[in-house]
């Protein structure tokens, strides 16, 4: 049970959803410290310029680019129910995420490098 492809998206889905809501938090408390004042939005906005922050930005883009694919695959096997191409499916969401985060990752990473 554990290793089938449909335990492994319901995990990535649950733990993708979790991160989801963590980053809307962190993004609530940068973007809510503007009406304490310039100094305290920009103390924020600079802690979260930080290279590790960058790379969880990449981690974020994973987790929305997979989170939406594995979404769009639900609504196609629960609308079309096509049961039986749910491993494909998932294979075909997991390639395509994974490709969609090295095109929006490697900018980021690029432009993390540059701007040291």
């Amino acid at each position: 049970m554990y290793k089938t492809t449909g335990f492994v998206s319901f995990v990535l889905r649950r733990f993708t959803g979790v991160v989801l809501v963590l980053y809307l938090l962190l993004h609530i408390w940068v973007i809510g410290s503007a009406v304490s004042g310039p100094e305290v939005f920009d103390q924020r906005l600079n802690a979260v310029q930080t290279p590790l922050f960058k790379i969880a930005e990449i981690a974020l883009l994973a987790a929305v680019v997979y989170h939406a694919f594995d979404g769009v695959r639900l609504l196609l096997v629960n609308w079309f129910k096509v049961t039986d191409k749910r491993k494909n499916l998932f294979w075909a969401v997991f390639i395509v995420s994974a490709l969609m985060v090295i095109a929006g990752g490697v900018p980021i990473l690029l432009f993390m490098l540059e701007s040291k």
